[in-house]
């Protein structure tokens, strides 16, 4: 079974760099407040670390 990663942005994206804006994006995240569960890949990983300031991770159940 896959492992699964339990994403939450904590802060905003505004005044945020294209980039980080459109990772949160592609997270799948909209707004502070927001939660995800998506699957703990390498690129989920990546995107995950450029935007780590901006959310927390934990693993889902």
């Amino acid at each position: 079974m896959a492992l699964k990663l339990k994403v939450t942005q904590v802060r905003s994206g505004i005044g945020r760099s294209s980039t980080q804006r459109a990772t949160l994006e592609g997270l799948g995240l909209r707004g502070p407040r927001k939660t995800v569960v998506l699957q703990d890949t390498v690129a989920i990983r990546g995107m995950i670390r450029k935007v780590s300031h901006l959310v927390t991770v934990e693993a889902a159940d």
